[in-house]
């Protein structure tokens, strides 16, 4: 016989802008959830304040057990358990620990897109803003290969990887 189900972390795909509702929602049913926040400016013509965003917008994470998903899905805003094959994916305390840790801390951080080695960018920001090109090396010295295919030739250059984006 098996024991009760054991719970665990899940990211809850939201409806625009329902990250806060559904985190209070979630509270109000006693389920454990964790919404990583960062604050930012916002500028109106005629002032300027701070605002608390959602790091990851669209997602909340919390959790929960199998029998607590109908009970998760019918709190306003939640769209849909991030599944795989149709089986909700549960997401390693460990990542979710680590980014608890960094929202916690004094440290200066900004949401950025998961960029691998070899994956087509594109040039946000700088001199070279529009330029397409394929990142070999991510860390402090990330590069830039610009490529001509059809001859095998290509060019590299040293790029902040803060000013690329996934192509």
């Amino acid at each position: 016989m098996h024991g009760p189900d054991p719970a665990a972390w899940y990211a809850i795909w939201t409806r625009s802008r329902h990250e806060q509702v559904l985190r209070q929602q979630l509270e109000q049913k006693g389920i454990d959830v964790f919404l990583p926040t960062i604050t930012r400016w916002s500028r109106w013509k005629d002032r300027k304040k701070q605002i608390v965003w959602p790091l990851f917008p669209g997602y909340c994470f919390a959790k929960f057990t199998a029998e607590q998903r109908v009970p998760v899905l019918k709190c306003a805003g939640a769209v849909s358990i991030v599944s795989f094959d149709g089986v909700p994916a549960p997401i390693p305390e460990e990542e979710l620990s680590s980014i608890r840790t960094l929202v916690q801390s004094d440290l200066q951080y900004d949401p950025c897109p998961l960029i691998n080695e070899g994956d087509k960018v594109e040039v946000v920001h700088g001199p070279l803003k529009g330029v397409v090109g394929r990142l070999v090396r991510k860390g402090s010295h990330a590069r830039l290969v610009l490529s001509v295919d059809l001859i095998g030739q290509g060019v590299s250059v040293e790029v902040d990887t803060a000013d690329v984006k996934k192509y």
